[in-house]
């Protein structure tokens, strides 16, 4: 019989894994897996122990930068992560972030107002426009039962397109960006980024720490998180329950929206001061897959398993310049997700090295 390990366990296992098999890559293509490591560490730290002793050991600019780059990622992930915990499957976190950035930037272009007004307003529309994104594949599939997986893909779509619309329409925008957006909405600060080294990091990571105390809060400690938890189990034995089915689903979609949402407002308010016309997709919705299914769809799990891959994604620039090609970095995300998805074989695996260990112990 296999003994059940925890998550966190075989994550740890899944992406020493990745980390190991990602080096053989590298080897076999004619790349040092230290360079690779090395370009992390110091993304993720700022310190470059190649340096140590110099002037340059240290780069307040690199950790600016990470942090920056992780806070949509661990919102994504929070949306996915909802919605998995409630037995749905959120693909459209990559649109909900497009429109929640929308929302925002409307609301910053439109509006002059007291910081302290506009900032929670545009953050708010922000994840209203997320929510209402997240909640129309909810309600198609409380009430008519459609597939909220075809749907959530379809709107990535149209909410690229849509996204596009509205930000050329809005005054003074050209086709590639809005005007500048009011200072009171923005969540830039030149104090964060005086002491990191000029980088764009912004007081965004205070919504992303309260967006996972809420998220933990409303899954593990309210009766709600509790019924939309039961949902997930067994739809039928819930609504034997007594639980509203229907509305359990809708309002588990529409909260996971309103996550995502929130990181287009840490992406339109934060990294950046004006509305994009996007050509394409940015991938934080789909890289919110990944960081919810390796945080085991917690919020202390996303929060760490979000500071990894953000620490992936915003280092692919060193390792480029260290002459370490850009697949490198997403061939680790990869592996990670692929042996993630394994955590019944590498339990079985597990499983079976410690019965032959036990097995040889007793023989001598």
């Amino acid at each position: 019989m296999l003994k059940k390990r925890n998550h966190l366990t075989l994550s740890l296992i899944a992406i020493a894994i990745s980390f190991v098999v990602a080096s053989i890559v590298m080897l076999l293509s004619g790349i040092n897996p230290k360079i690779f490591f090395l370009s992390l560490f110091r993304t993720m730290t700022g310190v470059n122990l190649q340096a140590i002793g110099k002037e340059n050991f240290f780069n307040a600019r690199y950790l600016g930068e990470f942090i920056q780059i992780s806070l949509p990622i661990m919102l994504t992930g929070l949306s996915v992560g909802f919605a998995f915990r409630t037995g749905l499957f959120n693909i459209g976190a990559e649109g909900q972030v497009i429109i929640g950035g929308v929302g925002a930037v409307i609301i910053g272009v439109l509006f002059k107002l007291p910081w302290i007004i506009h900032i929670p307003l545009a953050i708010l529309v922000a994840a209203l426009f997320g929510a209402f994104w997240g909640w129309i594949p909810g309600i198609l599939k409380a009430k008519f039962g459609v597939s909220e997986v075809v749907v959530t893909i379809m709107l990535n779509y149209t909410a690229l397109y849509l996204g596009n619309y509205l930000i050329k329409a809005l005054p003074g925008s050209d086709n590639q960006k809005t005007v500048t957006l009011a200072s009171s909405a923005l969540l830039q600060s030149d104090f964060l980024r005086s002491i990191t080294g000029n980088s764009r990091l912004h007081w965004g990571f205070i919504v992303v720490i309260l967006a996972l105390i809420i998220y933990h809060f409303i899954i593990e400690k309210t009766t709600f998180g509790y019924e939309l938890r039961a949902v997930g189990f067994n739809r039928d034995a819930a609504e034997y329950g007594g639980i509203k089915v229907s509305s359990r689903i809708a309002y588990s979609m529409a909260i996971a929206g309103a996550f995502a949402g929130l990181a287009g407002a840490m992406l339109s308010l934060g990294t950046f001061d004006y509305g994009r016309v996007i050509g394409a997709f940015e991938n934080y919705g789909f890289d919110g897959i990944a960081v919810a299914l390796l945080g085991g769809n917690t919020a202390l799990g996303v929060f760490f398993s979000g500071l990894l891959f953000g620490g992936l994604k915003s280092s692919q620039s060193l390792m480029q310049a260290s002459g370490i090609p850009l697949e490198i970095a997403n061939i680790v995300s990869a592996l990670i997700i692929l042996f993630v998805a394994m955590n019944n074989g590498l339990d079985y695996v597990l499983d079976r090295l410690e019965a032959r260990k036990r097995k040889k112990n007793e023989t001598n």
